[in-house]
Formats: structure tokens, C-alpha cells, sequence
């Protein structure tokens, strides 16, 4: 292995100093004197380096170093070499940096000692690099798992995402039946009218299903079933509608058929008359315009009361004859 005198004016970047190294390695030790009988013996530690048999010429060094003490800064130079070489999978900066340090105490005077200061510089600015190589790369791939990570977290979401679109598509499948279906019953008649005192509804029904629903206003004493004639009460029951006036005060009506048996038992049992004329109906003539406040108020004499556009749709739907269930 050649000694070398390097000359460099600033730091050495990584690939060079390996050059160089392996230079040093290659060339043979002119210095060194050619009859010297380790002659030999460096050789072989040489051909076992250039072999890539790293350990073994460390051993065949150390071999040198014991029997040929005088030898030592050589050996010393060219095992620190070795253990710094970026070829050997075992290099170990530490190791090097130990023999270039002992050969500057021990061998003060060495042509080797400027080269291994050298080296010590080089090989220290080496150790700090690979720290924060490795610490870089302790980062990426902290940062490569974290990025996995949220992949796998973003296939969950997809999945999961698809599924809801599933779920979204069957329910607006769902929706399409039965918007066809509420208008299949629309397009046909309402078999009952549903009218609940106690929340002021009035609800259309087809086939068990509600078509449709309204606000309305009572009688201006709601509460009981009607008794009597001028009571002001609407009455609570089981009736159809029997007739409609189209040309009624009120719009347009639909008669109920009040009273049934049980209502003409009971005004017989008070001595009283039950009284008639029980209508679903719109709002007086001349007075369309309040529109949805008339529910604010029970203002009729018994009879219910929707907006006029309410009760012309009503009389697009109920027939005569459909069931009329009022509920307290």
C-alpha cells in the first residue's frame, strides 16, 4: 500500500476521500524499504484487501504488527484505512479513528502523520454525516409508515365511501317507488278523511296511506262531541260526505252526514234537536284573502274549515261516500 502525501486546500467530499484511500491502498509504499523482509507479508495483507477480504487482512496486519514492531506506523496507517474503507460492511470509524490516533502518539515523527491527521478530520466529519443520514433516515421512514398509514386509512374511507353511495343509491331507489307510488294514489280518490279536533288536522287517506294533510278551524266551541242544535260544537263520530255545494257561501262544501243514530239518541234523550248542516268547507265568500289565518281562530258554527284552494283540492279527492272519521 503506497503512502501518499495529500496536499488539499479544503474538506474532502465523501467520494474522493475514498479514491484516495484506495489509492493508498493499491499503489505500494515507496518509502518503505523494498529489502525489508515484511516485505511479503504486507503484500498478502494487500492482495487480501484488494480481494475484499477486509478481516483477513486486518489479521494478517495485526500478524505484522506483532512481529514487526518497527513496522507499527504503517500498519497502524493502513489498518485505519481499512477500518474506514466504505467497502467493508464491517467498518468501524471508531476502530480507525483509534489507530490514526495512536500512531500521531506513538510515532510522532512518521511520514504518516499529517495523513492521518488528515484522516482524522475526514473521518470525524464521515461519523457526523452518517448521524444525520441515519437520523434522516430514521425520519423518512417514520414519515413512509405515517404515509402508509393514512393510505390505509384513506382505502378504509373509500370503502367506506362506496358503500354509503350504495346505500345512498338504494335509498333513492326506495324513494322513486314511492314517490311513484304517492302519486298513483293521488292520481286516485281518498277512501277516508281523517279529522282530528284536538291538533286542528284534517287528513286525506287512500288505501291506509295519507295523501294529504291541512290545517283547519272548528267550531267556535269545540271541545265534546256536538249535542244540540246552535251548541257551536263539531261533531265526533262516524260519518260519509252524502253531498257537495259548489255554490255555497262558503266557497264550496262537502256535506257530512250528521247526524247519525247515536247523535239523534242523544238530542232525544236531552229533548233538544241535534241539529244539521255539518259541512267541510272553504272560507266565507269575499273573504279568500286570510287564507291560512283563518286556523288561527274556531270560527265556524260546527262546521271544519280550510282555505278555498284547500277545498277545491279536497273535492278533486273525496267522493261521495268516503268515510268521515272525526276524533275528539
Amino acid at each position: 500500500m503506497a503512502k501518499k502525501q495529500i496536499r488539499i486546500g479544503g474538506p474532502l467530499p465523501i467520494f474522493l476521500a475514498c479514491l484516495i484511500i484506495t489509492s493508498l491502498l493499491i499503489d505500494g509504499c515507496s518509502h518503505f524499504n523494498k529489502g525489508f523482509q515484511a516485505e511479503s507479508t504486507f503484500k498478502e495483507a494487500n492482495d487480501l484487501f484488494n480481494q475484499g477480504s477486509y478481516q483477513a487482512s486486518l489479521s494478517k496486519y495485526e500478524q505484522i504488527i506483532d512481529k514487526y514492531p518497527r513496522a507499527g506506523d504503517r500498519v497502524l496507517f493502513e489498518m485505519g484505512i481499512i477500518y474506514a474503507h466504505p467497502g467493508n460492511e464491517q467498518k468501524d470509524y471508531r476502530k480507525s479513528l483509534e489507530c490514526f490516533q495512536k500512531l500521531i502518539k506513538d510515532y510522532p515523527g512518521s511520514v504518516y502523520r499529517k495523513d492521518s491527521e488528515m484522516m482524522i478530520f475526514h473521518i470525524n466529519n464521515i461519523a457526523i454525516k452518517d448521524k444525520t443520514i441515519a437520523r434522516q433516515q430514521a425520519q423518512i421512514e417514520t414519515l413512509q409508515q405515517g404515509l402508509n398509514r393514512e393510505r390505509n386509512e384513506i382505502k378504509i374511507l373509500h370503502k367506506k365511501i362506496e358503500a354509503l353511495e350504495q346505500e345512498v343509491k338504494s335509498k333513492e331507489n326506495e324513494i322513486i317507488a314511492l314517490q311513484k307510488e304517492v302519486l298513483a294514489i293521488q292520481k286516485g280518490p281518498a277512501d277516508k278523511i281523517l279529522i282530528e279536533k284536538k291538533e286542528r288536522r284534517l287528513t286525506l287517506i287512500s288505501k291506509g296511506k295519507v295523501l294529504k294533510t291541512y290545517k283547519i278551524a272548528l267550531g267556535g266551541n269545540p271541545d265534546g262531541p256536538k249535542e244540540r242544535q246552535g251548541d257551536n260544537k263539531t261533531p265526533e263520530g262516524t260519518y260519509v260526505i252524502d253531498s257537495r255545494n259548489k255554490d255555497s257561501r262558503y266557497h264550496l262544501s262537502l256535506h257530512i252526514s250528521y247526524p247519525n243514530e247515536k247523535d239523534k239518541k242523544r238530542a232525544r234523550d236531552f229533548g233538544v234537536s241535534p241539529g244539521g248542516d255539518i259541512m267541510i268547507h272553504g272560507i266565507k265568500n269575499g273573504f279568500s284573502w286570510v287564507g291560512d289565518f283563518h286556523s288561527g281562530v274556531d270560527w265556524t258554527k260546527g262546521c271544519i274549515a280550510v282555505t278555498d284552494e284547500e277545498i277545491e283540492e279536497i273535492d278533486q279527492l273525496v267522493p261521495n261516500g268516503t268515510i268521515v272519521e272525526i276524533r275528539p
